[in-house]
């Protein structure tokens, strides 16, 4: 589920946090969903009056999750609950420490399927580039993440972001 809220303009905003202020709207996270509520006014018979549609919503939305899911990586970064590179995803794999396995998506298929092996749960939401930015390198493939509420998060906000566009996030 997403949460919106009505900006001071009347505007539609939408609240990825779920902290924003004022009456929330709430709609699935899925993309059919989200452009049929556009389509059919949904927004401002919820919010009893005209509203403004950000134009390219959808496109804002998946831009705000990724957003999201690189701030998450990088607190679990700064909390020692997450790391990067082939090495030490192996080790911490051998040690059984990983919860969730976050893999770039533009990584070759064939290492990411070597790692991700052995039913572990392993997303794709972010390019290495962005995998890179949160670790202060230019790009990294393969980032393990150990249990808790930090992984919860990422696999939430990579369910959301997988809802409004399937092709965004591959699972292996």
């Amino acid at each position: 589920m997403i949460r919106f809220v009505l900006g001071p303009g009347r505007e539609i905003l939408p609240d990825l946090a779920e902290k924003l202020p004022g009456r929330g709207m709430w709609l699935s996270a899925r993309g059919d969903v989200l452009e049929g509520a556009i389509s059919r006014g949904a927004f401002t018979r919820a919010a009893r009056g005209p509203v403004v549609v950000p134009p390219g919503l959808p496109a804002l939305l998946q831009q705000g999750l990724r957003t999201r899911i690189a701030d998450l990586l990088g607190l679990a970064r700064r909390a020692g609950q997450a790391v990067a590179g082939w090495q030490a995803v192996r080790e911490w794999r051998a040690a059984d420490r990983i919860a969730l396995l976050v893999q770039a998506k533009d990584g070759s298929p064939a290492e990411r399927e070597r790692l991700s092996g052995g039913g572990m749960a392993a997303i794709a939401p972010l390019s290495a580039a962005e995998l890179g930015r949160v670790f202060g390198r230019d790009h990294i493939v393969h980032v393990a993440v150990a249990p808790g509420r930090l992984a919860e998060a990422i696999r939430s906000e990579a369910g959301r972001l997988s809802g409004l566009s399937p092709s965004e996030v591959s699972k292996s």
